[in-house]
């Protein structure tokens, strides 16, 4: 059955086609026979009830330079669509909850992956918080005493912005570092909302696990190894990307907090495992399914259209 998909991006002549996790995302939809059309967040609108953005049909193909087509734009009622999928990348919390409010509006009318208003209650830092035995010891907070009290607990620590992405602004503080007053100087001039300080985990060396989890079943993992020198294992902050499998241990996190992903929407998600730890579950625009396809010959992107076609059905019924 050809459905109406309308992707809610950033502008898709700019996107890297040997990275972008969206961009096969749309040719798996498309070698569907799928209809497609896109969006930018700019244009959501909410008017008595309606939702509507300017709309441009879209065609994609695997050609730098030349990957996709756009039809003339309109402006489209969005509940005409059978799915809307958001894809936009998460640069500003602000504006990304704003269209988080407006697609609420779509419930009963149209589906909305990952589901709006579960992505906005479920924070990348915060959702594994309530599963803390399976995370790194943490504190929440904007209290500089509660910070130093931690660091004397713990030794070595991760300071970064609760809505940071890609790796800004990343901290790693050692016991003896004497800078943490200046770090948290200045990454509360930056940052209006509270720190995630995070108890150091050595194997980051090793590298940071991505997991692509769908409707709570693991489906692939990639290792994001960080540069020499450098804490940060984020591919856009210099990581290089290996094969990983996914071990025993990880399928029984994905095992217990199956339930709540489910229940929140949540159908499409990244999970970052460090050592035996998990540090976030992203579920706005997981991103890694390129490399994975790369290294190991998997294509998450046929699962996650099963998945998000098999929750259609549910809805409608």
């Amino acid at each position: 059955m050809t459905l109406k998909i309308a992707i809610q991006m950033d502008f898709p002549e700019n996107i890297n086609i040997n990275k972008d996790s969206t961009f096969v995302i749309a040719l798996e939809a498309q070698r569907r026979g799928h209809e497609l059309s896109y969006y930018h967040p700019s244009t959501l609108s909410l008017k008595e009830g309606n939702v509507t953005a300017l709309c441009s049909a879209i065609k994609f193909k695997r050609k730098i330079g030349d990957h996709c087509k756009i039809g003339a734009p309109s402006y489209k009622n969005l509940e005409d669509f059978d799915i809307i999928l958001m894809r936009q990348d998460f640069t500003d919390p602000l504006t990304y909850n704003a269209s988080t409010y407006i697609l609420d509006h779509l419930k009963n009318k149209t589906l909305v992956l990952n589901d709006p208003t579960g992505v906005r209650e479920s924070p990348e830092k915060i959702l594994i918080t309530y599963f803390p035995q399976f995370a790194p010891k943490t504190l929440i907070t904007r209290d500089l005493a509660q910070i130093r009290e931690f660091q004397k607990e713990h030794g070595s620590l991760i300071l970064k912005p609760l809505n940071g992405f890609g790796g800004m602004d990343i901290y790693h503080m050692k016991p003896d570092d004497d800078n943490i007053a200046s770090v948290y100087d200045m990454m509360t001039r930056l940052h209006p909302e509270p720190l995630i300080v995070q108890q150091y985990i050595p194997e980051v060396r090793k590298g940071d696990k991505r997991i692509i989890v769908v409707e709570g079943e693991p489906i692939a993992a990639v290792l994001r190894v960080p540069p020499q020198g450098e804490a940060r294992a984020n591919l856009c902050a210099g990581g290089s990307a290996k094969a990983a499998e996914i071990t025993d241990h990880e399928k029984d996190i994905c095992k217990t907090i199956k339930p709540e992903l489910v229940k929140r929407g949540l159908v499409y998600v990244g999970i970052d495992v460090i050592g035996d730890y998990v540090t976030e579950i992203n579920p706005k625009s997981p991103t890694g399914i390129q490399q994975i396809y790369k290294l190991q010959g998997i294509k998450c992107e046929q699962a996650i259209w099963d998945a998000f076609e098999n929750r259609l059905k549910q809805w409608k019924n």
